[in-house]
């Protein structure tokens, strides 16, 4: 009990103290100067297509080994079994699958549960990949969707005390997922609780997807975010099993931090046709040089289990480091990408999140790709795009219907149904 009330004072000593940190206003951005994803480690110049795959492998190794960490290369086998399927689903809109996925590598084994909607449509189908905070049960209502039984972060609002999902639960986070709409629209959806992947807590990796491996922890080892994403390119190797997705049109979508590992995922994993960054601010989207909102130190104060530990050298030194946030978008050149935020969201800064987009447009641009239209911040509820998209709407922290209907009309310009 004791060593509670000192890690609450720890803790709320930690929180006044990035308080006073944390920078909102304009003026106090220190002047930086990115780097150029369109030069080579010894200074010469990409000239084309050919000189950035080049290029592409240089800043992803510098990125593998300055900040999300080095994932192991897979070579073990993934099984799924659909547990239930309701032909009926949400009153007759949709096909709901429930499916266990197994990843193996040798005696070692972790399974995922799956919650797929398709719609009642001629397949395959382009679908939504993405994790889900709380549970597949809290995706929708709908009453038979198992509860999960794997730790969940504990939460006030959601009467979570004890690491467990709850019945009542159920359905508390269909608005962030809009299933109906994206049926309605002929896509189909694929989350599954992240805490499966790898749960969300700092536990020396021990537990899921880490525990698939026998490696030894160095300063390039790879964190949860790369863990997270990971996980992602396993259920795609499901995908391309399955008759009724269309494998070569799925878009990948997170929101906060999950929005961090989409784009990891979708730097890391070309299979993945678009992706799509909800709010995912530093770590994300959003431009570490400015150290504006959440910052370097913070995130990794905060979340030491993240990124690897070579990222702790960049705390308070975002100018030392060799890549920043623009170059991550980059990299999923020239792969449709769209990056949303949030007017009240100050904390993942929006604006270094929109001048991601500007800085990365350059590359789309050689690789023959409409670039980024906007130099300067689009209105409120204005969205703008090339094969880069972006918008920042009104409201909060979130993921709302009107980022749905930007997310699913750019799905409609970029790919295949």
């Amino acid at each position: 009990m004791k060593r509670i009330f000192v890690l609450m004072i720890l803790f709320a000593g930690m929180v006044s103290l990035f308080a006073q940190e944390t920078n909102y206003d304009e003026s106090k951005v220190p002047s930086y100067k990115l780097p150029d994803p369109l030069a080579f480690n010894d200074g010469s110049k990409v000239t084309g297509k050919k000189d950035w795959e080049k290029r592409r492998g240089e800043i992803l190794e510098t990125f593998e080994n300055e900040v999300y960490g080095i994932s192991p290369v897979w070579k073990g086998n993934v099984t799924a079994v659909e547990v239930k399927v309701n032909h009926n689903a949400l009153g007759g809109q949709a096909i709901r699958k429930d499916v266990r996925l197994t990843l193996m590598n040798g005696v070692k084994k972790l399974d995922m549960m799956l919650l797929v909607y398709l719609p009642h449509s001629q397949k395959p189908v382009s679908v939504f990949l993405g994790y889900n905070f709380s549970g597949n049960h809290t995706v929708t209502d709908e009453t038979d969707i198992p509860l999960t039984r794997s730790w969940v972060r504990n939460n006030e609002k959601l009467g979570i005390n004890d690491n467990r999902a709850k019945e009542s639960n159920r359905g508390s986070d269909s608005s962030s997922w809009q299933v109906e709409e994206i049926l309605k629209r002929g896509y189909g959806l694929v989350t599954v609780y992240y805490g499966d992947a790898d749960p969300d807590f700092d536990d020396g990796f021990k537990n899921g997807v880490h525990s698939l491996f026998d490696l030894e922890p160095n300063a390039t080892s790879w964190g949860t975010i790369a863990g997270w994403a990971f996980g992602l390119s396993r259920i795609m190797d499901w995908i391309e099993t399955n008759p009724d997705i269309d494998s070569k049109n799925v878009t990948v979508i997170g929101h906060s931090r999950l929005g961090k590992a989409a784009l990891w995922a979708g730097a890391t994993e070309k299979r993945f046709a678009l992706v799509i960054s909800n709010n995912s601010g530093c770590g994300g989207a959003a431009l570490s040089n400015r150290k504006f909102g959440e910052t370097v130190k913070v995130i990794n104060s905060s979340f030491p289990h993240w990124f690897c530990d070579n990222f702790n050298k960049y705390n308070n030194k975002e100018e030392t480091l060799p890549v920043d946030q623009h170059e991550l978008i980059a990299l999923i050149a020239p792969r449709p990408v769209y990056v949303a935020s949030a007017e009240e969201d100050q904390w993942a800064d929006p604006k270094g999140e929109f001048l991601s987009c500007v800085n990365a447009s350059p590359v789309y641009s050689i690789l023959g790709e409409n670039p980024f239209p906007a130099k300067e911040m689009p209105a409120i509820n204005t969205p703008v795009s090339g094969t880069i998209g972006y918008h920042i709407r009104s409201g909060v922290h979130d993921v709302t219907l009107y980022d749905w209907q930007q997310y699913l009309d750019f799905a409609d310009r970029h790919l295949k149904k």
